[in-house]
């Protein structure tokens, strides 16, 4: 983001803004800001309406990614930037548990699939016995009774 809707975001001006940042600029490796160059303002300003004032500025503005816009918040010092610095701990916490919760479901749910992987192997194994038997039956020769045979009866 640029740096001036950062600004209204945390209901600070921009230049209040970029002077924390200035003073703080340890707390902003490249991977958290930049600043970006003439052409890419001007592509810009040509796609986004709301930011033709900056075409007047004397300064290239800065740009933030998400981490250095969670990084702003914990430097500026007014109300809107603490309360915004306390909700974004508080997603952060919240997600950290659903993503526990979602690891401890997906262990679940992997035991029981490992569960009914050994019952279909168990089962193949069952009717694999169960074909052997049949084709055992139907190999067997039919042999002549014996024992007691009762008179008049062949």
């Amino acid at each position: 983001m640029i740096d001036s809707d950062l600004a209204k975001l945390y209901g600070a001006t921009t230049k209040r803004l970029n002077e924390q940042v200035k003073r703080n600029l340890k707390r902003f490796p490249d991977d958290f800001m930049f600043r970006i160059t003439k052409d890419e303002l001007d592509k810009i300003i040509l796609n986004f309406d709301h930011l033709k004032n900056l075409k007047f500025s004397s300064s290239l503005p800065f740009v933030f990614t998400e981490h250095g816009a969670v990084m702003l918040a914990s430097i500026l010092n007014n109300d809107r930037a603490i309360e915004i610095n306390i909700q974004i701990v508080r997603v952060f916490t919240k997600i950290r548990h659903l993503l526990s919760d979602n690891t401890e479901l997906r262990f679940e749910i992997e035991k029981i699939k490992n569960k009914v992987q050994n019952h279909d192997k168990n089962i193949e194994l069952v009717f694999q016995y169960l074909d052997e038997l049949i084709h055992k039956t139907e190999k067997v020769i039919p042999r002549k009774k014996i024992g007691f045979k009762i008179s008049g009866k062949k």
